[in-house]
């Protein structure tokens, strides 16, 4: 099983999460917000096999975008072969920031196609102007995480060859199960997106992908065995693809 977007380092306990992802062999990408939060979780993730550390540089975190942060993102970016929270947010929460989020963007885009990796993207809001800017820059495909865009603009993300994470709260949102509906099952990924989705009131771990399984399965009339295997499929074509 995987887990393809998961704040650790923002439980209340992260070791105990870690752990408890470790223990099931779920495979997680641990997302940071800030190049300096992803050093900082370094020396905690190093015990763990199943769990990768990704750089990050999250767009509602663009007043700290400062030059030393670029620098350390640019100095960290060739250790690791996963990044994010990157991306663009256009909603309310975003909007004034939009021009320096966009500056970050392009950087980071501009690392990406000169050394790809699997990149897992917020796009809230922005998705038309990301998917314009991934073909722009000629990146090799990324992950559109929680994808809440326009239901027709899915074709053309797709068609690119870019994924998209499905986590617990798209379920149980009709716009969410709209959205499910679209995407090609050979691009379907899973993701938590905790501690920030809740599961019964409480942060969601790693363990709850189990949900998106069980909804797929019950979607696309398959046993959860299956769905699991065609899951595991698409993460495991996206990876060969970025590392070939």
């Amino acid at each position: 099983m995987h887990d393809t977007h998961c704040h650790l380092d923002l439980y209340q306990n992260p070791p105990q999460v870690a752990a408890e992802a470790e223990g099931a062999g779920i495979f997680t990408i641990a997302v940071t917000n800030l190049p300096s939060a992803y050093e900082a979780a370094k020396p905690h993730m190093r015990p763990f096999r199943h769990l990768k550390l990704a750089l990050g540089l999250h767009p509602l975190l663009a007043q700290h975008h400062t030059l030393e942060q670029k620098r350390l993102f640019e100095r960290l970016y060739s250790e690791t072969d996963f990044i994010g929270e990157v991306g663009l947010d256009f909603s309310k929460e975003g909007a004034e920031s939009k021009e320096r989020q966009l500056e970050s963007f392009r950087f980071v885009l501009e690392l990406l196609r000169k050394q790809s990796k699997v990149a897992t993207l917020h796009t809230r809001r922005a998705e038309k102007t990301v998917h314009e800017l991934l073909s722009e820059y000629g990146v090799p495909p990324v992950i559109f995480h929680w994808y809440s865009g326009p239901v027709d603009l899915i074709e053309k993300i797709s068609n690119r060859g870019d994924y998209f994470s499905v986590n617990p709260a798209m379920l149980v949102s009709a716009y969410g199960q709209k959205i499910i509906k679209r995407i090609p099952r050979k691009l379907i990924l899973a993701e938590t997106d905790g501690p920030f989705v809740k599961v019964n009131g409480r942060p969601a771990r790693p363990s709850n992908v189990g949900l998106v399984h069980r909804y797929l399965a019950s979607q696309w009339q398959l046993t959860v065995s299956e769905v699991v295997i065609q899951l595991e499929d698409n993460l495991q074509r996206l990876l060969q693809g970025i590392r070939r």
